[in-house]
């Protein structure tokens, strides 16, 4: 149940981040409130999830997986340039977070 609230907590972050791209620095409506609100459920769901899992473990996936999503969103859907260094980064990303929850939580 924990790691379901999280992906839902990660899915709102993305959705929310995402929109904020189309938000055109809260010009736009419609995509702002889409932000409020992805953003909004994200750290309600994210807080929930922290109820039975470790901060640590939590945030470290809610952030890595967030930031590696966003940057790959950005390269195929937003036309941000793909290259073997940005690959790179998203793959330490994703290291990272094994890295740091391979311990378990403590």
């Amino acid at each position: 149940m924990e790691y379901g609230l999280l992906a839902a907590a990660i899915a709102a972050e993305v959705a929310g981040t995402t929109a904020m791209k189309y938000s055109d620095g809260f010009t736009r409506l419609w995509p702002s409130l889409l932000t409020v609100a992805g953003y909004v459920l994200a750290f309600s769901l994210l807080a929930q999830t922290l109820k039975t899992m470790s901060v640590g473990t939590a945030y470290t996936i809610w952030a890595g997986v967030g930031t590696a999503a966003i940057a790959a969103i950005g390269m195929i859907f937003m036309g941000e340039s793909t290259s073997l260094v940005r690959l790179t980064g998203i793959a330490l990303v994703i290291v990272g977070v094994v890295v740091l929850n391979a311990g378990g939580a403590h």
